[in-house]
């Protein structure tokens, strides 16, 4: 099972930021609380994967995004930082 949720910011930002929630053969459980045309703000939950699988986070090609997160690096919803704007530009 699959869900896929795709956030396209105001200007001026850049986007889309694309979420893909996956869940894996035993889960098989995906929870989504955002609906089409609802506004979401940094940090908000928009779902979850009861017994966890795996949460996919596609971003726009920006020049100067600092990515802050490692491929397959654990991170804790809410808490970890995943990627930063640049000092000065357009959040």
């Amino acid at each position: 099972e699959a869900n896929t949720i795709v956030i396209e910011p105001d200007a001026p930002h850049l986007g889309p930021v694309v979420v893909r929630q996956v869940a894996g053969l035993i889960a098989r459980r995906i929870v989504c609380s955002v609906k089409p045309g609802d506004r979401v703000r940094a940090g908000q939950r928009i779902g979850l994967i009861k017994f966890g699988s795996r949460t996919e986070l596609i971003l726009p090609r920006v020049p100067g995004l600092n990515i802050s997160t490692k491929i397959g690096q654990k991170v804790s919803a809410g808490e970890t930082v995943l990627a930063s704007w640049p000092t000065g530009a357009a959040k």
